[in-house]
């Protein structure tokens, strides 16, 4: 069987990309990247400040760099931020360089997820669920666009998730695997 490729998991805040990607990497025996851990630990600063002191702008910028840096790198397992898909630069990197992963989950459970969580500049509002159905609606359809393959996270263990996605780009690399082991004969 062929060697998978890199890995690269977009979706929106919540969605589960940081814990389905490190259980992934370790699965694959890869190096996992965080893109929004690498830029905050380059910059020496959480991303609410960034956010605060350069803007949105200023931090999707940022983005783009770490983005085109991190999937250069092989083998590797990526997990991005929910707003890297905004920035062509991105998707165009993300679709050349390896297989995009879409972890699809719902607005209840995003609102679930990121209750407590006070790192998320986007939704320190007094309506989160409209901010996430917005941009649920804006990012969807690039979220689509980019993908290889879309999986459903909410409600399913993580561990569920990763092999579903093991399985899934497996027969992407190789369709007659699938088909081969589908058709052996257990002892």
């Amino acid at each position: 069987m062929q060697d998978l490729p890199n890995l690269f998991l977009i979706g929106p805040m919540g969605a589960g990309k940081s814990t389905i990607g490190r259980l992934l990497a370790a699965e694959l025996s890869r190096d996992f990247f965080d893109s929004d851990h690498a830029i905050q630990a380059r910059c020496g600063a959480d991303i609410p400040w960034i956010f605060d002191v350069e803007g949105e702008q200023g931090f999707r910028q940022r983005e783009i760099h770490m983005i085109d840096e991190l999937t250069q790198r092989h083998p590797v397992v990526v997990a991005t931020g929910g707003g890297a898909v905004l920035r062509e630069e991105n998707r165009r990197a993300l679709r050349e360089r390896g297989t995009v992963v879409y972890l699809l989950t719902t607005v209840d459970q995003q609102l679930r997820r990121t209750a407590k969580d006070r790192n998320r500049p986007l939704l320190q509002c007094a309506d989160r669920e409209k901010v996430l159905n917005d941009m649920f609606a804006a990012r969807d359809p690039l979220y689509r666009a980019t993908s290889d393959i879309t999986v459903r996270t909410d409600r399913r263990s993580p561990r569920a998730v990763v092999n579903e996605i093991v399985r899934r780009v497996r027969r992407l690399v190789d369709p007659l695997e699938s088909i081969n082991s589908s058709n052996k004969v257990s002892p």
